[in-house]
C-alpha cells in the first residue's frame, strides 16, 4: 500500500469523525481566528497610514532638502532658493511663475477638544503657490492667507481634534497673534496641517533660512534632468528625492514601532492559540488510540499517520484564519485611529489577509506536530488487547 494511499485513506477517516470530536475542533478553530484577527487586525493600522500617506503622493513632485540633512530639517539660504527658481524642468503655474514651494517649519502646541492634553505639531510656513503645488487642497470654508500677514489656514482635520482652529480664532504665536482664516482639506490626509505665509513666519522667529523647497516638475521624467542639474550647480548644497520616498522615509520609524507592537501581540496570541490547538489534538489522538494501533497493524506506516495528522491540523487552521479575517475586516476595516497623535483609517488588505493564512498555518504546523508523532507511536499492541 503506497503511502498516498495510506494517507488519504486516514486523513478521511479523520475527517469523518469530526461529529464525535466537535468540541476539540471546535477549540482549534476559534483559537485560530482569535489569533489571526488580533494580529491582522493590528497590522491594519501600519497598512491604513501607509495607504492614506501615499494615496496622494505624485511621482511629478520632489522635496529638496539640505544635503546630508533630514528632509524638513535643512538650512536653505535665500540666495539657494534663487537658485531653484533657474532649474529646468520645473511646470509653471497658472500666472506664469514656476511652482516652488518654500517651506520653513515651527512646532506649536495645540490642546485636544475631547481630553484637553496638550500635542505639539509643525506651523508650516509656505508660499502661496502651495495651492498648486498640491492640487489635491480644497477650501471648504475662508479664503488662503495673505501675504505679509498673520494669518493662519488649518486642515479640517485640525478643527475636529483641536481647540482655537475655527474661523476668526486668534492664536498666540510668539509674542504675536495670529488669525485662522481658511479651513481646508488635503486629499486622502487625515493629519493636522497649519499654514501661513512663510516670510511673517520667518520673520516673527527671526529666521532667514528655509527648512525645505517643494518643486513640481512638467513630468516625472524630468527629475533625472533636475536632479542632474542641481549636481552641477557648485552653489546649491542639495539633494532633491521624490516625494513618494520622502513619504517612505518619514514614515519607516512609525511603521516599525506599529509592526512590532503588532507581531509581539500576535505572537503571544499565536502562542496561546498553538498550545491549545496541541492540547486538542492530543485529545483527538487519545480518542482514537485503538484506531490509530488497528490501522499500524494492517499495515499503514507511521509516515502516512504523521502525515495524515498533521493535515489534519492545517485543514483546521484553514477556516480559523478565514473567520479571523472576516472578524478584523468587519469590526476594524476603515475604522479611526490615533495613535501618536497621527490620524488614520484601518485598512484590511487582501495581503493581511494572505499574512494571516500562513500565520495560521504555521500555528496549525507546530501545534499539530507533536500529537503527530505520538499518534504515530500509538503501540500496536492497543489495537490486539482490545480484539
Amino acid at each position: 500500500m503506497n503511502f498516498i494511499r495510506q494517507f488519504l485513506g486516514i486523513l478521511l477517516v479523520n475527517l469523518a469523525g469530526v461529529p464525535q470530536r466537535i468540541a476539540p475542533v471546535l477549540t482549534i478553530i476559534i483559537g485560530v481566528s482569535c489569533a489571526v484577527g488580533v494580529l491582522v487586525s493590528m497590522l491594519a493600522m501600519g497598512t491604513g497610514a501607509r495607504r492614506q500617506e501615499m494615496g496622494d503622493a505624485s511621482d511629478d513632485r520632489v522635496i529638496l532638502a539640505t544635503a546630508g540633512e533630514r528632509v524638513f530639517q535643512g538650512n536653505i539660504s535665500r540666495e539657494e532658493a534663487a537658485a531653484v527658481l533657474q532649474l529646468p524642468g520645473i511646470r509653471k503655474g497658472s500666472q506664469g511663475e514656476p511652482i516652488v514651494v518654500f517651506d520653513s517649519e515651527v512646532p506649536v502646541e495645540g490642546r485636544r477638544r475631547v481630553t484637553g492634553n496638550r500635542i505639539f505639531f509643525p506651523l508650516i510656513g509656505t508660499t502661496p503657490t502651495v495651492t498648486e503645488y498640491l492640487p489635491e487642497m480644497r477650501f471648504t470654508g475662508g479664503r488662503m492667507f495673505q501675504r505679509g500677514l498673520h494669518e493662519l489656514i488649518a486642515s479640517n482635520s485640525c478643527v475636529r481634534q483641536f481647540t482655537g482652529f475655527d474661523l476668526g480664532d486668534r492664536r498666540p504665536i510668539h509674542g504675536s497673534e495670529w488669525t485662522v482664516v481658511g479651513h481646508f482639506d488635503l486629499g486622502q490626509a487625515q493629519q493636522c496641517s497649519v499654514y501661513a505665509d512663510v516670510d511673517s513666519l520667518m520673520s516673527t522667529f527671526s529666521s532667514n533660512t528655509y527648512t525645505s523647497v517643494s518643486v513640481r516638475l512638467q513630468t516625472p521624467a524630468d527629475f533625472d534632468a533636475f536632479s542632474d542639474a542641481i549636481k552641477a550647480n557648485p552653489s546649491l548644497h542639495l539633494e532633491a528625492k521624490r516625494e513618494r520616498e520622502v513619504i517612505e522615509d518619514g514614515f519607516k520609524q512609525l511603521n516599525a514601532i506599529l509592526n512590532f507592537v503588532s507581531y509581539f501581540v500576535g505572537t503571544i496570541m499565536a502562542i496561546g492559540a498553538t498550545l491549545g490547538a496541541v492540547n486538542s489534538l492530543y485529545a483527538i489522538v487519545d480518542s482514537r488510540r485503538r484506531e490509530l494501533a488497528t490501522m499500524r497493524a494492517i499495515g499503514f506506516g507511521s509516515a502516512a499517520i504523521v502525515a495524515s495528522v498533521l493535515c489534519e491540523s492545517l485543514v483546521w487552521a484553514i477556516p480559523g484564519a478565514l473567520l479571523g479575517s472576516a472578524l478584523a475586516w468587519a469590526f476594524f476595516n476603515g475604522l479611526s485611529a490615533s495613535p501618536f497623535g497621527y490620524s488614520f483609517q484601518l485598512a484590511v488588505t487582501p495581503s493581511l489577509v494572505a499574512l494571516g493564512v500562513v500565520w495560521a498555518l504555521a500555528m496549525g504546523l507546530a501545534g499539530g506536530l507533536l500529537p503527530a508523532l505520538r499518534a504515530a507511536r500509538v503501540p500496536v499492541t492497543t489495537a490486539l488487547r482490545a480484539i
